[in-house]
């Protein structure tokens, strides 16, 4: 059996087809085949609050190769979910409905607490120890998805405007930051060491470029220096020399803002990586919602 998780943000769209594996009374899932599309909606999004013809029909015609890889892939189910890009364009239920009739899928645009809840359903935290406290930090194109959790149990979870691509068109403000910050402050303040769990494409680059052995932590020392040390180079140099993709190149230095001033303000040492995020908790959605969990015995 194939699910499948599509994902429709600020910076690019993504699909995951993943096989699911039942196991004496658990079900779990193994990533098949992960594509990411670039498309940026965010530009047009947070600028203009439209969607651009041009970017619709870039849009349709991913959503239908999407749709004729998970009929070759013979997907059961799937759920695709539109995130920061979607919410903020005036025609964003124009574009839905396109995709329906031209691509025969049913796409949602998905409230901000609602995406929070689906990353935090990616189960990030399930091989860390779970009697301490996490703030699991998503930072995409156009929203930062915070949850707190303490013991394993979820305390609070927020949705802020501020984003990758955001920043760079300077659609970010400050008081989305200063609302931010003061939901971390207050919610983070009665817990002590607090680690961190960072999720998206950014943060598992920064991670990858870290050479982090052992599943380890990244430290905000080695994230600050790493920071400095990409933003030491042009957005060109990032691009040839380094050898980030282009799409990558300029969005990692604000992500590496946000990571580090969330991290800052909730006094944040140590921040774990596991490599999954919003199609991971949409996958694990799914299988929540077809499957009877077992009772913890």
């Amino acid at each position: 059996m194939r699910y499948a998780a599509i994902d429709i943000g600020s910076n690019a769209v993504r699909l995951l087809i993943a096989d699911i594996i039942e196991n004496d009374g658990s079900v779990s899932f193994k990533k098949n085949t992960l594509i990411r599309v670039p498309l940026r909606l965010g530009d047009d999004a947070f600028l203009n609050q439209h969607i651009s013809d041009r970017k619709t029909t870039d849009l349709v015609k991913t959503m239908q190769a999407f749709r004729n890889l998970m009929d070759v892939y013979k997907v059961t189910e799937y759920m695709a979910c539109a995130t920061s890009a979607m919410r903020e364009a005036k025609n964003g239920a124009e574009v839905v409905n396109h995709i329906k009739d031209e691509a025969n899928i049913d796409l949602t645009i998905v409230h901000g607490q609602v995406e929070a809840k689906i990353i935090y359903a990616s189960h990030a935290e399930q091989n860390i120890d779970r009697t301490k406290n996490y703030l699991y930090i998503d930072v995409g194109g156009g929203s930062t998805e915070l949850s707190l959790f303490s013991a394993g149990e979820l305390v609070a979870s927020k949705s802020f405007n501020i984003g990758t691509i955001r920043i760079l068109d300077n659609q970010d403000t400050e008081e989305s930051w200063n609302t931010m910050r003061d939901f971390i402050r207050e919610h983070t303040r009665h817990f002590k060491g607090v680690l961190g769990i960072g999720t998206g494409g950014n943060i598992n680059k920064l991670y990858k470029l870290s050479e982090e052995k052992n599943n380890a932590p990244l430290t905000f020392v080695k994230l600050k220096s790493l920071y400095d040390y990409l933003d030491s180079f042009s957005l060109k140099d990032r691009i040839n020399v380094l050898g980030l993709n282009q799409d990558r190149a300029d969005v990692i230095i604000p992500a590496c803002e946000i990571y580090l001033s969330v991290m800052k303000w909730a006094g944040i040492k140590n921040i774990y990586v596991p490599s999954v995020g919003m199609v991971d908790g949409i996958i694990q959605t799914l299988i929540d919602e077809n499957y009877v969990k077992t009772p913890l015995k």
